[in-house]
């Protein structure tokens, strides 16, 4: 089951609606597309920092151990390490950027798929805004979880202290 982080767009009016259609679900975990094209990925993510700091630091360490005399087994090998690097924290790299224009984290959700976590975010978010206004309104801010429960006194085989099997 994959994990995803739920973010809203900035509002671009102080009555404005919740727009739903504009939500991003940032899949938590490595990205195959990240590590094989990192560039091109970031360009097809609007990530124009991550960018920018990526192609600087990848060509400066580049740079830095061609002058410094070292195999080019060695510079392959150190940019295999930042492909697999930006494959790892592929999420986060999206979740940083969405942060920086201004997008808000609004829950986190777990589902087989994609679609399945957006169904899930949105019936439990729907939910919850219809318990507090009694019919659901989109534009209400609301968490997409439900409350957790009260963890149990006794972790283990036994549900009360001193029970017996």
């Amino acid at each position: 089951m994959s994990v995803f982080t739920v973010h809203e767009p900035p509002r671009r009016a102080v009555d404005d609606a919740v727009d739903v259609d504009r939500f991003v679900f940032v899949r938590d975990g490595f990205s195959v597309w990240a590590f094989l094209l990192a560039p091109l990925w970031m360009l097809r993510h609007r990530m124009w920092l991550v960018l920018t700091i990526y192609l600087l630091v990848s060509a400066g360490l580049e740079t830095a151990m061609v002058i410094a005399g070292a195999s080019d087994y060695l510079v392959a090998l150190v940019a295999m390490l930042i492909a697999l690097l930006v494959g790892l924290e592929a999420g986060t790299l999206r979740r940083f950027t969405l942060s920086r224009s201004g997008w808000r984290n609004v829950g986190i959700v777990s589902g087989d798929d994609l679609e399945d976590a957006e169904r899930r975010f949105f019936d439990a978010w729907i939910r919850e805004t219809s318990s507090r206004s009694g019919s659901p309104t989109p534009g209400a801010a609301a968490s997409p979880l439900p409350p957790t429960p009260r963890a149990p006194d006794v972790i283990g085989l036994f549900p009360e202290p001193g029970a017996q099997r």
